[in-house]
């Protein structure tokens, strides 16, 4: 998979057992996150190609899924994937559009 950052593209296997964040962040990828449960914004993405399981997040709306907005935390990859990081922002814009609750941690 490639994970699009501000620094670069970096590219990763990722088994389809394990969470996006933690396979990056044990590569080493400084990318930004806080409740590590799919509750909050922080470790926003957009995925570019592919699929992804979002299963395991506590707080996911179809809104998110149609928008192609994915929470790194708690998503698992289906397949090749292209996600752009540090999506906080708009994830959360995508959210006040649909008036869903759009947390600032």
């Amino acid at each position: 998979m490639e994970l699009i950052t501000p620094s670069g593209t970096h590219r990763l296997e990722v088994a389809e057992d394990q969470f996006i964040l933690d396979r990056a962040l044990q590569a080493g990828l400084d990318l930004p996150h806080t409740c590590l449960q799919g509750w909050c914004t922080t470790c926003a993405g957009r995925i570019l190609e592919g699929e992804v399981d979002p299963s395991a997040a506590l707080r996911y709306y179809r809104e998110d899924r149609e928008a192609g907005y994915v929470l790194l935390c708690t998503a698992r990859p289906r397949g090749p994937l292209r996600i752009q990081t540090h999506q906080k922002e708009a994830l959360r814009a995508n959210r006040r559009k649909h008036r869903l609750p759009a947390p600032r941690a």
